[in-house]
């Protein structure tokens, strides 16, 4: 049982080789940066080493999936934040950014489920189609404002003294559009017979 503990304990040993194969030793298999990225979403703990040398450089491939996933349109790095990061280089401060940045990461993830139920409860069950909602509403709004500034009274709202008249003044042009309508079809026939 401890030797299990243990041995889920110990990360999982990447391989990368010159032609920047990635091998995952405990699988005995070739695997991506994709792969890799899908590990650490799953809490996978891993090492890279430098197949030839030896050397830890699992910093230098996260970096590399997160320019990667970056490159996708996967935007979280802000480049006013990248500027500053790189301003940071070199700057007498620069031995306290990881440490800052850890713990920042840390508590972020810790309040990350709250973030996520806080989300929810504000945007509902699906936050993309609830903002859909949330615009379809605010544009029938607009529309139902537009249409207001052409009837400036709402059905069955009239002042008493207009109900007849406006009703009447319909009617009539409603007679007329018939008018006009038979006329149009007369002369459209006529037209086809002279041809």
């Amino acid at each position: 049982m401890a030797e299990q503990d243990e041995k889920a304990a110990k990360p999982i040993v990447i391989k990368k080789y010159a032609n920047r194969r990635l091998y995952n030793t405990a699988k005995s298999s070739y695997v991506t940066l994709d792969h890799l990225s899908q590990m650490v979403r799953e809490g996978l703990d891993f090492v890279v080493k430098d197949a030839k040398t030896g050397d830890d450089i699992t910093r230098s491939v996260l970096a590399q999936i997160i320019f990667e996933e970056e490159s996708k349109g996967q935007t979280m790095l802000p480049a006013n934040f990248l500027r500053q990061l790189i301003r940071l280089y070199g700057d007498t401060l620069q031995g306290f950014v990881p440490a800052y940045l850890e713990a920042s990461m840390e508590t972020f993830a810790r309040n990350q489920e709250k973030m996520r139920s806080q989300i929810q409860k504000a945007f509902g069950a699906n936050p993309a189609f609830q903002n859909f909602e949330v615009l379809t509403r605010a544009n029938m709004d607009l529309f139902e404002q537009a249409m207001r500034m052409f009837t400036p009274f709402p059905a069955g709202t009239l002042p008493e003294g207009e109900k007849g008249e406006r009703g009447a003044r319909k009617d009539m042009e409603l007679d007329e559009l018939k008018s006009q309508l038979a006329d149009m079809q007369a002369k459209l026939a006529k037209l086809s017979k002279e041809n």
